[in-house]
């Protein structure tokens, strides 16, 4: 695994252009797996689920400019983020770049006051849970079961308290 110090973290909307690789790879993966257009699954949340005055934030990770890995949470409720859309560029995979994204998303929800983060990956992405297992999380199933047999593999890690918190996580306006 080679490191990559030339990283950038941006936080963009689902709307920013540079979200389209990350997007357009997801989707094609998870019908590759799954047999069926998973580009739908990606429309599932509202875009500004994703943005902070929701209690979500979607990032990128730029190297020379261009997106080569990235993720998003959502609020799931008021002491949780729920990890959505993690994502290696096929053409950056095993450059640890997943744990990177994957503790930044950390590092983010603990400075908005969240406690603890959750997530499901499915039963057909042994990297995925590979990933979550490496990185602390507590699988919330019987990892001696076959995957296929259980449907989306749930996940949770509590978070430290961060010193950058500065309010409790409250519900967003409407406007």
């Amino acid at each position: 695994m080679t490191s990559a110090p030339d990283l950038t973290v941006v936080h963009v909307p689902v709307s920013d252009p540079r979200v389209r690789p990350l997007l357009r790879e997801l989707g094609d993966e998870y019908s590759r797996r799954y047999g069926k257009d998973a580009h739908e699954e990606l429309a599932r949340y509202p875009d500004e689920e994703f943005t902070a005055p929701h209690g979500g934030v979607l990032l990128l990770l730029l190297e020379a400019g261009e997106p080569v890995a990235g993720g998003a949470f959502r609020r799931y409720d008021a002491a949780t983020a729920e990890l959505k859309r993690i994502w290696t560029h096929s053409a950056h995979r095993r450059r640890g770049l997943a744990r990177r994204v994957v503790a930044e998303l950390e590092r983010e929800a603990a400075g908005r006051g969240y406690r603890r983060v959750f997530l499901t990956t499915g039963p057909r992405q042994p990297e995925a849970r590979a990933l979550y297992l490496a990185t602390g999380y507590t699988p919330l199933f019987d990892t001696s079961a076959d995957p296929e047999t259980l449907g989306p593999l749930p996940f949770e890690k509590h978070l430290p308290r961060s010193p950058r918190t500065t309010a409790p996580i409250r519900e967003a306006a409407t406007q």
